[in-house]
């Protein structure tokens, strides 16, 4: 009865979404309630636990949420983005010019959602083409496929960030694993786009798109970086001093990579980086940038708190019984958490709901899977993210945004984008696997 209810709400939860567009922040508060009075819980005891549920994943990630949308929106509006992927252009070279494209979308997709990065650097594939002679769609995948690689796997992307509140992992251990993983499966994508795009025969019936590029980027590399890297670096450090062996000491340097490489910290300081790149503008231009970077934030957080609130209730259930998994492997736990987050994530179309929902399921089997260590958390967090970008078709907003601003059509963008997300997610948790056999 337990495993039918988990199936019913999963579901409903997929209708709703696909069906009647209901907003995933609904969809899961009605699953979570439901499930609730399903299995027989109180109704205070229902309210009580989703409380609980929601305020403690939304405690550690709701701020570094909302600056790492800040740092996004600032790169975007200032032009730092096209100053970004133009360095790396000049760095890689021409000649191996939609490699540098995907590198660029790697590197802007961690604090800029990946819809709004490949709009912005769209713009780039077709000029980029002309003077080089590759075909646009060799561009428009690779792009495609680098921004999707940091979009499910590299915080302070949304996704990524949430996965790791709900299974309570190391968010640095996150971040550094996340990249390991995430640099074969972007390069995978760039092969990907090398071998297919030259095949492609587009049918180009749908009128250009093109985005308007108003801002005329001055803004010199290094500063472009900082916000990004800052952060990056900080986390990352503060991750490896706390590691057992006590690498830095427990002196000052512990101590001050401790607290500025907390995550709120850390995007905070990237926050002010990011500020100084906005000195050219009035501000009356800047006026409106931190609460549009609020407005984007707010739905995600809240979206996350939902996922959190579900993944509470379902804590009330014995699933490793119930699903008959008490002698399932680490590497067993990982391959059920890539393949129900494939699941939801093809069936509803959404990257970060996928996130959220299989992290509710997968939380309370940690333990059962024997995935308790710090490194063995943060490789669940990779496992889901890597199923939620299997595949991207005609219900993600995403393959819409890649298909029209590339001008292909459908069978185009399903040949192109959409295969090439589903090597991408195969090759991420292969890499997984192989991380979880050496660490």
């Amino acid at each position: 009865m337990e495993l039918l209810i988990l199936g019913v709400v999963v579901l409903f939860i997929v209708i709703a979404t696909v069906k009647f567009k209901m907003h995933p922040i609904f969809s899961l508060t009605i699953a979570a309630i439901a499930s609730g009075f399903l299995l027989g819980l109180a109704p205070q005891e229902i309210m009580s636990t989703m409380a609980d549920g929601f305020g403690k994943t939304l405690s550690g990630i709701g701020l570094v949420i909302a600056f790492g949308t800040v740092i996004g929106i600032y790169l975007e509006k200032t032009g730092s983005t096209q100053v970004l992927a133009n360095s790396i252009l000049k760095v890689i070279g021409l000649k191996r010019s939609p490699l540098a494209i995907n590198v660029a979308g790697f590197v802007i997709s961690i604090p800029v959602y990946c819809d709004s990065g490949y709009i912005i650097l769209s713009s780039l594939n077709k000029a980029i083409s002309k003077k080089t002679g590759i075909p646009a769609l060799v561009f428009a995948i690779s792009l495609a496929t680098g921004l999707y690689s940091a979009h499910v796997f590299v915080p302070p992307t949304p996704g990524p960030l949430a996965a790791a509140a709900i299974l309570d992992a190391d968010l640095g251990t996150v971040l550094i694993l996340g990249i390991l993983v995430a640099v074969p499966v972007s390069v995978s994508g760039y092969f990907w786009a090398r071998f297919i795009g030259k095949s492609l025969i587009e049918k180009n019936n749908q009128e250009e798109i093109v985005e308007k590029i108003e801002v005329q980027p001055t803004i010199k590399p290094y500063r472009a970086f900082l916000p990004l890297l800052v952060p990056i670096v900080l986390i990352a450090m503060s991750s490896i001093a706390g590691y057992p062996t006590r690498p830095l000491g427990e002196g000052w340097v512990f101590a001050a990579f401790d607290f500025l490489g907390s995550p709120v910290i850390a995007l905070l300081v990237g926050v002010f980086f990011a500020f100084a790149l906005g000195g050219r503008f009035s501000a009356e231009e800047k006026k409106s940038w931190v609460p549009e970077a609020f407005r984007q934030a707010g739905a995600i957080v809240l979206i996350t708190g939902a996922g959190g609130a579900f993944g509470a209730i379902l804590r009330t259930m014995d699933i490793a019984s119930i699903m008959d998994l008490e002698s399932s492997s680490g590497m067993g736990g990982l391959l059920i958490a890539f393949l129900i987050a494939a699941v939801l994530k093809t069936a509803q179309g959404s990257s970060t709901v996928a996130i959220i929902t299989t992290s509710a399921i997968i939380a309370p089997l940690l333990e059962t899977f024997g995935l308790i260590s710090i490194t063995d958390k943060a490789l669940a967090v990779l496992a889901i993210g890597a199923g939620a970008m299997t595949v991207s078709h005609i219900n993600d907003s995403y393959f819409w945004v890649v298909s029209q601003f590339s001008n292909m059509n459908v069978k185009t963008a399903l040949r192109g984008h959409t295969l090439g997300t589903l090597i991408q997610g195969v090759i991420g948790i292969l890499m997984i696997l192989v991380l979880y056999a050496l660490v």
